[in-house]
């Protein structure tokens, strides 16, 4: 299946003179409901309860620093509140909308959280959906389980992104999940808990686990395909799939899932063809690595995380003059590097497979110009040879850990631009960020990687937007940018190494005609 996921992707590239295959224009009469429900499915209420957490987010960063909480109900609200639930409500101009504490492309959410619990005090054991707008879990399944502890899964509805982004979208419903796994990782440090991928389990695992190949609970609704599945808890561990399969065999399911669309008007079947061929089988279960690193740079600021957690937004306009200090950008490219026991990435259980283009415009201390940082060792001896001739390599001074190489100097500010679909953000910004992968080394191994290359870079991606906030700045993903001509500016060719993602951070602009409401206001029981 190599060509065939190599084939959607090149297919799905944005170019100069032309874009990936899209509407015409958008189809207000068609837009997704963003809040999948599962009509006749019992209900149980969680507590909104995260602002009784007192641990900043610099804690987060220091090993054992937090003591884990018991499992139990709050402790459950409190993670999926910080990972999924609601960050604000935005209003304008008689509309109003939901902001998230997992970022999506075009906020529009293609990915739906549900909880497996069995043994977890006040929760009656089964497989659960979380909505979101109403913070509380829909029991799909009452089942006695082979389990002690909680598992949440990850699923995407494709037709969410694809409403408005066409053939792409199969790569941005990628982004978010990677997004989405980030946060997790985030929220259960909030509890002093760790998250284990199961990155063993098949796709058809995951997709029984959550009842998601029961084609009589979603009819006419959008159908949803499963991403993955992790434990999550004070010490999570590795579970088999076949236990807890088997046991769902005795299980009672409910509810009927919503239509989101009731006409569509474009059906997309590419992204049919590229979840095909992406589909992941039953593989052996990685070891996560321990690369050895010094302790991380300190965290500015004091700022809860449950607050930093909430404030994330998608920066829409830079004020092209803020400066980031050294500091900071040396805490930006720590944050994105795997740490035993630091969140995000002591829960993916693979080594960096993408490394960072920067963009610089304006950090003190820095010259602007061109850089490149290899997220492990070994990558500068394999990536040099394919870059252009004339770039200087010269390594910057800085931690030794952190090898962060100049190519070019001057002013890139209308070259950000210009590769990022000429948006003016990523040339107004402090810096704008490219990710490239290395691409055929990875799908060699299997196709279903694919996914888990954007799934990487969705991770990053919510790292930065956090960091930024720490930083006192804001950062926006840029799914929109021209894949090839970003290549060019490297001088790569083929497609050992392919840009998946972008990202922008600076001195945001607020539009002040824009009303900011808290979260759950809208919320009766409050």
């Amino acid at each position: 299946m190599p060509d065939a996921i190599a084939s959607y992707h090149q297919r799905s590239k944005h170019h100069l003179d032309r874009y990936a295959f899209g509407p015409d224009g958008m189809d207000w009469a068609t837009q997704p409901d963003p809040f999948r429900r599962f009509a006749g499915a019992p209900e149980l209420i969680l507590p909104l309860a995260a602002d009784l957490r007192t641990v900043r987010y610099a804690d987060l960063f220091e090993v054992g620093l937090i003591p884990p909480e018991p499992l139990g109900l709050e402790s459950v609200a409190v993670l999926l509140e910080l990972s999924f639930g609601l960050s604000a409500w935005k209003s304008w101009g008689g509309e109003r909308w939901a902001l998230r504490c997992n970022p999506s492309s075009g906020n529009l959410h293609p990915t739906e959280c549900s909880v497996v619990a069995s043994g977890v005090a006040g929760i009656t054991d089964g497989v659960y959906h979380y909505a979101c707008r109403e913070h509380l879990l829909e029991r799909r399944c009452s089942v006695s389980l082979p389990l002690s502890g909680v598992l949440v899964g990850l699923s995407s509805i494709h037709w969410r992104e694809a409403w408005k982004y066409g053939e792409r979208a199969f790569r941005y419903c990628q982004h978010d999940i990677g997004h989405g796994l980030a946060a997790l990782r985030y929220a259960a440090g909030v509890v002093g808990w760790q998250v284990r991928l199961l990155d063993d389990w098949s796709d058809g695992d995951v997709a029984t686990l959550l009842g998601l190949d029961r084609s009589e609970d979603f009819a006419a609704a959008e159908p949803e395909v499963p991403d993955l599945v992790c434990a999550v808890g004070p010490e999570p561990e590795s579970i088999a799939p076949e236990p807890l399969l088997a046991a769902l065999a005795a299980g009672q399911w409910y509810g009927r899932a919503n239509v989101l669309s009731h006409h569509h008007r474009h059906s997309w079947p590419v992204i049919d063809d590229a979840h095909r061929a992406t589909i992941k089988p039953r593989t052996v279960a990685s070891g996560v690595p321990s690369p050895s690193l010094p302790p991380a740079p300190a965290v500015a600021g004091a700022q809860s995380a449950a607050t930093l957690i909430r404030q994330r937004r998608s920066a829409q306009d830079f004020d092209g003059v803020t400066v980031a200090s050294t500091e900071t950008l040396w805490r930006l490219l720590d944050a994105t590097l795997p740490r035993t026991g630091l969140p995000p990435f002591d829960c993916w259980p693979a080594p960096p497979r993408l490394h960072l283009l920067l963009f610089l415009h304006r950090v003190d201390g820095f010259a602007p110009g061109l850089l490149f940082f290899p997220r492990k060792n070994g990558v500068v001896e394999s990536v040099r040879p394919l870059m252009r001739a004339d770039f200087a390599w010269i390594r910057e001074e800085g931690p030794e850990h952190l090898q962060l190489y100049r190519l070019l100097s001057g002013d890139c500010r209308q070259l950000a631009t210009t590769v990022a679909c000429h948006q003016e953000i990523a040339g107004d910004s402090v810096l704008s960020v490219g990710m490239l992968a290395e691409f055929d080394q990875t799908l060699a191994e299997g196709s279903w990687l694919y996914r888990r290359l954007f799934w990487e870079a969705g991770m990053i991606g919510q790292t930065l937007y956090l960091e930024a906030e720490a930083a006192g700045l804001r950062g926006t993903g840029i799914g929109c940018y021209f894949d090839d001509a970003v290549h060019e500016v490297c001088g790569l060719t083929g497609t050992a190494y392919q840009s998946l993602y972008h990202f922008t951070l600076g001195g945001a602009r607020t539009d002040r005609r824009i009303q900011t409401l808290p979260a759950y206001s809208h919320l009766h029981r409050l």
